[in-house]
């Protein structure tokens, strides 16, 4: 499953098309895999012809889920396999929905006693109604820097640091693009990490794969970064064990805490003096030749290929 109508929608083709290939090339005697795509208008296809759910699932065994974004990660598509009877990779529909909203997840975060930086939430509408007001209050409420992002979206899109108040109101409304609200976040300077964790791995309950460490070339680890090279990622980081050790075991504990499923990937910021600052999940991470998963399933003798049939076991399985 790829596509999709959200802002990731070319993102999710690629993620599909490693799936795709890499079930093609190394499991034509397992699998028979079909290329379902979800249009940018929510219309599904099955192999380039026009379809829609009810006629397409009940020739499935199992959704191999590369949608990212609104519709296929917050738990709508999931709502519908499961309406179905479809076994499907990644995360059920209540726990994709939390995921994907990254104020729930902090407030969960929180209250389990892990740091996350301290933010607000402002409703889009208000933001859309007067930008400058929204903007005005928070200068006299929230330090700046600080980061604006909405609070339903991945892949970077939509977020911004802010460094002065003149550049408020415009990060305010790009951000209000993407979501029904948004979040803004105190700006926390340190080093840029993520780290995924992969359930009933290499004799693991809960593996986890090695930390990367991010070393964006741009302002941040943006969707310029991300999906253009314009970073360096470096795994396994070079962090000392202790904190590689703290990383794996706050990934474990963010999947648990969230009722995640088969495998997720968690951001992190580190401050040299206030540690580790959890900054959101990601419950469904790309597969393109980009992206972390991949490279961290690298760094372990592993690959793509094996990770998909290993999930695709685990959704079946269930």
């Amino acid at each position: 499953m790829r596509g999709g109508p959200s802002n990731e929608y070319e993102v999710s083709l690629n993620s599909g098309a490693g799936v795709l290939r890499a079930l093609r090339e190394n499991y034509a005697d397992r699998y028979i895999p079909l290329d379902v795509i979800i249009d940018r208008d929510g219309l599904w296809h099955c192999e380039g012809v026009p379809t829609s759910a009810v006629h397409i699932i009940p020739r499935l065994d199992v959704a191999m889920n590369a949608l990212h974004g609104a519709y296929g990660e917050d738990g709508t598509v999931q709502a519908v396999f499961e309406t179905h009877g479809l076994p499907f990779t990644g995360s059920g529909s209540l726990a994709s929905a939390v995921g994907m909203n990254k104020a729930l997840t902090k407030k969960i975060l929180r209250d389990h006693g892990l740091k996350t930086p301290y933010s607000v939430v402002i409703s889009s509408v208000a933001i859309e109604t007067d930008a400058r007001a929204v903007a005005r209050n928070l200068f006299h409420t929230f330090v700046l820097p600080a980061v604006v992002k909405p609070t339903s979206s991945g892949s970077s899109v939509g977020v911004s640091i802010v460094t002065h108040y003149d550049h408020l109101p415009a990060a305010l409304k790009e951000a209000a693009k993407h979501s029904d609200s948004v979040l803004v976040e105190e700006f926390i300077k340190g080093i840029e990490s993520t780290c995924a964790v992969v359930e009933v791995f290499r004799g693991n309950e809960l593996y986890a794969l090695p930390p990367i460490e991010i070393r964006p070339l741009t302002k941040f680890f943006d969707y310029e970064a991300k999906y253009h090279g314009l970073s360096e990622e470096i795994v396994p980081a070079t962090f000392g064990q202790k904190l590689k050790t703290e990383i794996e075991e706050l990934s474990r504990k963010v999947h648990s805490l969230l009722g995640l499923r088969h495998y997720s990937r968690t951001d992190f910021i580190i401050h040299p003096r206030r540690g580790i600052y959890v900054l959101e999940v990601n419950t469904l991470p790309g597969l393109t030749e980009e992206s972390l998963l991949p490279k961290a399933l690298r760094a372990v003798g592993s690959d793509t290929h094996e990770f998909i049939d290993h999930i695709i076991g685990l959704a079946l399985a269930a």
